[in-house]
């Protein structure tokens, strides 16, 4: 029980890597608070937690909104009294050559994943830093350190989280915070599968470069847990070996 009676978000929640860090951190005994652009979805991952025996409230939250993000802390706050852990798991993807990419899609793949991480650890560190104890964790990748062709923007996003998870940690360590990023590499999740075809998805699982939800659960709890208190400012990225592996 490396986290009883933490209290936690974990934005993206409804699906995926989100939903299998919300699950986990519940059986390690946190209170979770799951949050999803698809509202059902949220509270529905709140459910199997609370069907494990665990504790949780589901709801919606546009992460690329101010308003959303903050509420989204108050709500949080108002259920459970504090705030120890804020997950930023919430993405979006694009692809395309960047001579070929709409504004849209350039702006919205940022507002989801950098303006997103933004707001949100903002408003949970307001909560954070009168408590001097918090943890927050940003889902990068492995392709915000390497190029894809065809994936700038993606990367783009995910080399600004990276970069925003290094100068954050070094604001808030004095509170007793840390900040850290993970890169989970190739995970098979409905993120993952979409905009791909059923052949090329299993021929790239049965390749083992393609990780499930769960792998990085142990870790995300390890660095969100009292005993992380001395690491700060990492990126733990698991994809170090699968070069030429598209995100």
């Amino acid at each position: 029980m490396q986290l009883k009676d933490k209290i936690a978000i974990v934005t993206g929640g409804g699906s995926g890597i989100g939903r299998a860090i919300a699950l986990g951190f519940a059986a390690e005994g946190a209170s979770v608070a799951v949050t999803d652009l698809d509202g059902a979805r949220a509270e529905s991952v709140a459910a199997e937690v609370e069907a494990a025996s665990g504790t949780a409230i589901g709801f919606a939250a546009d992460v690329s909104k101010t308003e959303d993000a903050d509420g989204m802390v108050a709500r949080t706050v108002e259920r459970f009294g504090r705030l120890d852990i804020l997950v930023n798991n919430a993405g979006r993807a694009g692809r395309g050559w960047v001579t070929n990419m709409a504004d849209e899609t350039w702006d919205g793949v940022f507002a989801v994943n950098v303006r997103g991480t933004f707001v949100c650890s903002r408003a949970a560190l307001r909560q954070m830093i009168p408590q001097r104890a918090g943890r927050i964790v940003n889902t990068a990748s492995g392709a915000g350190l390497r190029a894809f062709p065809g994936a700038a923007v993606y990367g783009a996003s995910k080399a600004a989280i990276i970069s925003l998870t290094y100068s954050l940690a070094g604001e808030v360590a004095k509170y007793g915070i840390t900040v850290n990023a993970i890169g989970p590499g190739p995970t098979d999740t409905p993120f993952w599968r979409r905009g791909r075809s059923e052949e090329d998805i299993a021929a790239a699982i049965r390749s083992g470069r393609v990780g499930q939800p769960e792998d990085f659960v142990p870790v995300v709890v390890f660095l969100c847990s009292d005993a992380a208190g001395a690491y700060t400012g990492l990126m733990v990225n698991r994809d170090t070996f699968m070069q030429g592996t598209a995100p």
